[in-house]
């Protein structure tokens, strides 16, 4: 098999060599024929999170098909198309997991970080965390799915049942979640990086209903709003456009700090919240959902060798859309 690999926090991944994996009890080996490249990707790799495995393979929005499997899996399996998320493991008897609340897990493991990914032509996966997906999904439309939409739909249900949803930071996330919300009713009011009048486009053209940039007011007050970008300084520009009684989601898994405010932009009810990983229940419904609301995955695509080109554009916001690297 082939890999790139992060061997220092910081560094460029490398191509190797590795022999092909076996399946141990309970996993599968997965042929890759996509994984999506996400912003957490360039956190573990510039350091932002700060205890990755090494040495890694990145890589966690995982379409492909399952070639092995080990002891204790479905023979059925073989065969199967599945798409493989960023939660890799759960230990199933802590609190959390006992509550439902599997994202919360005491003893998680993750990939692209704590397991090795998919930016590779093989990945082994427990099987319970593969998602089976329909037998002839497009694995390049269908990688960003795993990560940004899932998260995106997480952060969406704790947004609330709002009509008006802010969204902060146009990437791969937000433009699978316009569609989402257009389907269910709700207008969606993008914020972009000022200047990116080509983000402001693409989020109009995607189905949102105003596009600004941050720090500018909408027209309406908000219901909601959900921080993709992994600004703190959003977070209270998002306090200030959101109505009494609402909610900011902020929906990365690493922010800079948020910075000191006035206690008006938080009275009036209103809710500061994050969304922490996905369950595998997220999974079922969201893909229902986004079956429902017709989701057009917009995707560059990069070839295995070029994962480090892939993250320097997404890293220098090149990239419209989600970035996808296939072997």
């Amino acid at each position: 098999m082939r890999a790139m690999v992060l061997e220092q926090v910081g560094r460029p991944l490398r191509l190797v060599e590795r022999p092909d994996p076996p399946a141990s009890p309970g996993q599968v080996v997965v042929k890759v024929e996509a994984c999506g490249v996400c912003r957490t990707d360039l956190h573990v790799c510039d350091g932002d999170l700060s205890q990755p495995k090494l040495p890694l393979v990145p890589g966690h929005e995982i379409v492909g098909t399952v070639i092995a499997r080990g002891e204790g899996v479905p023979r059925r399996l073989v065969g199967r198309k599945v798409g493989v998320p960023w939660l890799g493991h759960t230990c199933g008897h802590c609190a959390y997991c006992r509550e439902g609340r599997e994202n919360l897990c005491d003893e998680p493991g993750f990939t692209g970080y704590t397991i090795d990914g998919g930016f590779a032509t093989h990945a082994v996966v427990e099987a319970g965390y593969a998602f089976e997906l329909p037998d002839d999904p497009d694995p390049v439309a269908t990688a960003p799915l795993l990560c940004a939409g899932l998260i995106g739909w997480r952060s969406l249900k704790m947004a609330g049942e709002g009509r008006t949803i802010g969204i902060y930071g146009f990437g791969a996330a937000a433009h699978i979640l316009v569609q989402v919300c257009k389907h269910r009713g709700q207008s969606v009011y993008a914020f972009v990086r000022p200047g990116d009048e080509a983000g402001r486009k693409f989020a109009l053209d995607l189905g949102a209903v105003w596009a600004g940039f941050s720090g500018e007011r909408p027209p309406v007050p908000l219901d909601a709003a959900i921080i993709f970008a992994p600004a703190g300084e959003l977070v209270p520009m998002a306090l200030d456009v959101v109505r009494k009684g609402g909610t900011v989601v902020c929906g990365g898994i690493h922010m800079s700090d948020i910075p000191s405010m006035p206690y008006r932009l938080l009275w009036g009810e209103r809710r500061v919240v994050s969304v922490a990983n996905l369950t595998r229940s997220d999974g079922a419904e969201f893909f229902s959902i986004a079956k429902a609301a017709g989701v057009r995955c917009v995707t560059s695509v990069y070839a295995l060798e070029h994962a480090n080109e892939a993250l320097d554009d997404l890293r220098a916001g090149r990239v419209t859309g989600a970035a996808v690297v296939v072997p």
